[in-house]
């Protein structure tokens, strides 16, 4: 039998025999390398994140499924999207095998238990996205969760490092991230790992882009709940409408910190008309700006 290119040990180096400079030399390219992977997948990635945008638009929820470091890649991507985009968070699940380790302790033999599948896939149908991660595209775990998903309806993006896996059979969307063979062999942690993060951080961030949430290259949708991130949402409506600190605040404070809303209503929108042109845009804020201007010239 074969063994998947994820276990390939990367030939004509040897990490233990290099000098630290060398060695750093070495696992920079291998990730520059792991990268590129993702760029020859990038139809897909698209694919998966149209896949995404459209389950937020029904009202449909995310759920994020793998074990071992594919879980902590999933974790990380599911974790920031309500904060950055201001995605509901009762839509954002996420499903680590074991559990989410909050003690640093990530057990093994977890990601061979496929029996969680009938817990995980319950509630789920039609409208959900299941993303399925698997750096062999054969962990138990994860294959299990994916197949049940497609049963029972379910959009399944899957995210695996090898070519023509059963998960990715099992997916609706498939996105093969072809990273060369690890530093460390099978230590699917650092090319893997690295490809399977910026696939995610693509994928939910182009969803971002397609349900309005970034305007101008801004994170209009973001939920500003600490110190920074409110002194970032005055400088976003300061910058878009051209107004002071203190009319940006307000504005804010009318809008109940909503950056999009504030937006409008600093460009002098009354509240009510505000609300109806971001309704009537689906959440899009250059096109209710296009029709103000004409008023604000």
């Amino acid at each position: 039998m074969s063994t998947p290119a994820t276990e390939h040990r990367s030939q004509g180096i040897s990490i233990d025999a290099m000098s630290l400079p060398d060695a750093v030399s070495a696992f920079t390219t291998g990730q520059c390398a792991a990268i590129a992977a993702v760029d020859l997948a990038a139809s897909d990635v698209i694919s998966g994140a149209e896949a995404m945008a459209r389950a937020q638009r029904c009202g449909g929820s995310l759920v994020y499924v793998a074990a071992g470091s594919s879980g902590l890649m999933a974790l990380a991507d599911a974790s920031e999207l309500p904060g950055t985009f201001g995605v509901p968070q009762a839509s954002v699940k996420i499903h680590m095998a074991g559990g989410v380790p909050v003690t640093g302790h990530m057990p093994g033999d977890t990601e061979d238990d496929h029996t969680a599948a009938p817990e995980i896939t319950r509630n789920l149908g039609p409208k959900d996205v299941v993303i399925v991660l698997s750096a062999s595209g054969s962990t138990p775990y994860a294959v299990a969760v994916a197949q049940m998903a497609r049963a029972k309806g379910c959009c399944v993006v899957a995210i695996a490092n090898n070519r023509d896996t059963v998960l990715l059979a099992a997916a609706d969307v498939a996105i093969c991230l072809a990273t060369p063979a690890e530093i460390i062999a099978g230590s699917t942690r650092l090319g893997a790992g690295t490809a399977q993060k910026v696939a995610l951080n693509l994928m939910s961030t182009l969803m971002g882009v397609m349900l309005g949430h970034v305007y101008d290259g801004m994170m209009v949708n973001v939920v500003a709940d600490n110190k920074k991130l409110r002194a970032r949402a005055v400088g976003m409506v300061c910058h878009i409408v051209d107004v002071s600190t203190a009319q940006a605040e307000s504005a804010l404070e009318r809008a109940d910190g909503r950056v999009k809303l504030a937006v409008l209503l600093a460009a002098g929108c009354a509240l009510a008309e505000a609300e109806r042109l971001l309704r009537d845009h689906d959440g899009h804020l250059g096109p209710c700006l296009q029709l103000l201007r004409p008023k604000t010239k």
